[in-house]
């Protein structure tokens, strides 16, 4: 992946491509690039989200303890 992507970058990049679709602003020929891009950046988020759960369940069972 390379460099850091915050989970509001990915998410304002993936609109912009689903926009850009549905406005038929995307050749053929960037088509599959474009897809491919926006299956990484639905993996990004997706990660985010499930290690935000994680530590919010974390946090949560640690202020039930005390």
């Amino acid at each position: 992946m390379g460099t850091k992507i915050s989970y509001t970058e990915a998410f304002t990049e993936l609109q912009q491509i689903v926009l850009e679709m549905e406005n038929s602003e995307i050749g053929i020929d960037e088509l599959d690039a474009r897809v491919k891009r926006a299956s990484l950046l639905l993996k990004i988020c997706r990660e985010k989200l499930f290690k935000t759960e994680q530590n919010v369940m974390e946090t949560l069972k640690t202020l039930e303890t005390e």
